[in-house]
């Protein structure tokens, strides 16, 4: 079994920085394509609700939601099993809570894991 926990959430001022961290582990041999998605409040916990903020691929590719494009950063450390998301100039529209979700190859056959982890609210004051 996976486990995806992130970390880094809280209340911060428009105009500031975080950075959410989301650790890979259990049975995690290496990272596959590793993506973080934010769900408004209100909206509940329906996955389907979850909007892609950045996902980075296994062979280096990163992609980004138009909203955050050129704001945030997905960054990995495959060695810490560790996917970060660097979010500067925050904005109040930002609130929300951030899921990690990736798949991981779990060992050395090529058997995956898929899966979300819990998530970490982010609040961003105007």
């Amino acid at each position: 079994q996976v486990q995806l926990v992130e970390s880094g959430g809280g209340l911060v001022q428009a105009g500031r920085s975080l950075r959410l961290s989301c650790a890979a582990s259990g049975s995690v041999f290496s990272l596959n394509d590793m993506g973080w998605y934010r769900q408004a409040p209100g909206t509940g916990r329906d996955v389907n609700q979850r909007e892609l903020v950045a996902e980075s691929t296994n062979d280096g590719r990163t992609r980004y939601g138009a909203s955050v494009r050129g704001r945030f950063s997905i960054s990995r450390d495959n060695e810490k099993n560790t996917v970060y998301l660097q979010m500067n100039s925050l904005k109040p529209e930002d609130t929300a809570t951030y899921y990690c979700n990736g798949l991981v190859t779990t060992d050395s056959y090529g058997s995956t894991w898929y899966g979300w982890g819990q998530g970490t609210q982010v609040t961003v004051s105007s």
